[in-house]
């Protein structure tokens, strides 16, 4: 789950650095909240990379392809606009924080060290989630077609990783 993890932070900078370099011409009002999740972003790719090598483990194989679609991600959803930046960071976030949800549950009585770190990230990514929310008020047609997609492709990713290890 760590290395998994680990990887998916990686996707997630990435993302959030690629929208971020286009939001500069498609939504610069995002700027300063993009630099701010890009910050906790690194913050929880540096935790894992300290428990993983604290562990002695290696990351994940996945790591690169992760960072490869997050860019991919990224820069599709930026050029889209402020709206689907948003929608990308709710729908992404939610499944985040389902699979953290899971994943303390799992490991409270068998690793609390790894539920220390997770328990640590979590406050962040609900923040992120609950801020990207708060931009989507209303709805429109893109999020019945984006949200879905961005959902299927982070859960896909996770299974992918988990089987890659």
């Amino acid at each position: 789950m760590l290395k998994v993890n680990h990887a998916g932070e990686h996707g997630a900078v990435c993302i959030y650095r690629a929208q971020r370099w286009v939001a500069q011409w498609r939504a610069p009002w995002l700027i300063a909240e993009l630099d701010e999740v890009i910050m906790h972003e690194r913050q929880h790719r540096a935790l894992f990379a300290a428990e993983l090598n604290r562990r002695g483990i290696q990351r994940c194989r996945s790591f690169h392809l992760c960072g490869l679609g997050g860019l991919v991600l990224g820069l599709v959803t930026g050029i889209v606009g402020g709206r689907a930046i948003a929608l990308t960071t709710e729908a992404v976030e939610s499944v985040v924080l389902s699979h953290l949800s899971h994943q303390l549950e799992a490991l409270r009585q068998t690793d609390p060290e790894a539920a220390d770190v997770i328990a640590q990230i979590v406050a962040d990514e609900q923040e992120h989630h609950d801020s990207a929310a708060s931009l989507l008020t209303e709805a429109r047609a893109v999020d019945r077609v984006l949200r879905p997609a961005v959902r299927g492709a982070t859960e896909a990713v996770i299974w992918l990783g988990m089987r890659i290890r």
